[in-house]
């Protein structure tokens, strides 16, 4: 019997199960975060605050999630992933009524930042994904994935238009408290993401399993850890400076309200068709080329739109296209590093590159607001997602994505 078969056999509940909990975890967790740009206005309008004061929040909320997750993805790695993703979904509520109940911009930055940032780490891709990877059969994986982000990615869109009706119906902060409630009851899941009874060759036990030190040190003297690191940053410009700002930006520019809550539940409702079928090509061609068609896809469609005269048509169809290719860079960027370092410490390893991600997830959030208010235009902002979209297509085609895994091995007797 090989080690798939082991390791499927192993499994306490069938993969459907797994995957659903897996997307309603993470879908929970990432839409909370995708419709923090509907809480905006109305928080900004009630305090007297300016944008770059929310726009701070979610770039600390960015850099303390990129920072942390290394470590987080560490323990669910080294211990298991059922205690992380509970303790993450305390630590995630608590960040959102914190959020809620701020009265100052310092409390504003520690509980929708600092709080929900780390919170965010236990309950996104690194760590849920890291468990899919290890519960299913390799070559299922990035199907699996895929299928885990299109359930997560039908939970944002679904959460959209409720978080609009809760704003609408009892305001802004109980609807935050609202979604608290719901992450709490999510970590439920947890217990079905408990990957500490996957088989030999997907988590072995602490005598036979390589220690973490080579595994990063191996990833650090890899070009190819750099390039996905540097190609990431892109993503998380582009990703968190639409999620915070494109419903001011339609605003600004005369269209309704209702135009950015249909933009925003759009971008979810593509994402989980678009995360999905970008987990299947990524199993049925070379990881590598479909990342970088991603990139490319979502540049091309930036410069469309900025090249167009915007209106509901433009807008539909740019929102449409940037959801497709939304969340589908995560299992396409796992996907190429754990066919170049395995499963083991997967989790670990895709933290660390994923602070490539959040660090222009930062910068996204906080310049948009800098920019605005220094010039009252996000054209600027446009031009850098454009131009580091271009980066990210180069920086993604001379990966070297042959396995390295062997050199790290502990041979047993």
């Amino acid at each position: 019997m090989n080690a798939a078969s082991s390791a499927e056999q192993s499994l306490p509940r069938n993969t459907i199960l797994l995957i659903c909990c897996a997307g309603l975890v993470s879908g929970l967790a990432l839409g909370s975060r995708h419709v923090q740009g509907l809480f905006m206005l109305p928080l900004l309008g009630e305090h007297g605050w300016g944008r770059e004061t929310f726009s701070f929040a979610m770039g600390i909320q960015a850099l303390v999630w990129g920072l942390a997750q290394p470590l987080t993805g560490l323990l669910a790695d080294k211990f298991g992933t059922r205690n992380v993703i509970l303790g993450g979904c305390v630590i995630y509520a608590t960040g959102l009524v914190m959020e809620a109940l701020a009265g100052t911009t310092t409390l504003l930055a520690l509980g929708a930042g600092a709080v929900v940032g780390i919170g965010l780490t236990a309950t996104s891709f690194a760590v849920v994904y890291g468990a899919v990877s290890r519960l299913v059969e390799p070559r299922f994986r990035g199907t699996a994935q895929g299928m885990s982000g299109a359930v997560g990615g039908v939970v944002t869109f679904l959460m959209v238009p409720f978080t609009q009706l809760g704003i609408d119906v009892i305001g802004w902060s109980n609807t935050l408290q609202v979604l608290a409630v719901a992450i709490l009851i999510a970590s439920a899941c947890a217990w079905v993401l408990d990957d500490r009874s996957a088989g030999p060759g997907e988590r072995t036990s602490p005598d036979v399993a390589p220690p973490v030190g080579p595994v990063i040190a191996a990833a650090w003297r890899h070009s190819g850890f750099w390039l996905l690191n540097l190609g990431f940053i892109s993503c998380g410009f582009q990703l968190a400076f639409l999620a915070t700002h494109l419903p001011a930006y339609l605003k600004d520019a005369g269209m309704s309200a209702q135009a950015g809550v249909n933009a925003i539940a759009i971008i979810a409702l593509a994402n989980a068709g678009g995360t999905y079928l970008f987990g299947r090509l990524g199993d049925a061609y070379r990881t590598k080329y479909v990342l970088a068609t991603l990139y490319t896809i979502r540049t091309l469609s930036m410069i469309a739109f900025v090249a167009t005269p915007l209106s509901e048509v433009s807008l539909y169809i740019f929102v449409l296209v940037i959801g497709a290719t939304w969340l589908g860079t995560a299992p396409l960027t796992m996907g190429i590093l754990t066919q170049i370092f395995g499963v083991r410490y997967i989790a670990t390893l895709f933290g660390m590159v994923f602070m490539g991600h959040q660090l222009g997830g930062f910068a996204g959030s906080w310049l948009g607001g800098i920019f605005y208010d220094r010039t009252q235009s996000y054209s600027a902002m446009w031009a850098i997602s454009i131009g580091l979209g271009v980066a990210s297509i180069l920086l993604n085609l001379p990966i070297r994505d042959q396995s390295v895994e062997s050199r790290f091995e502990v041979k047993t007797v």
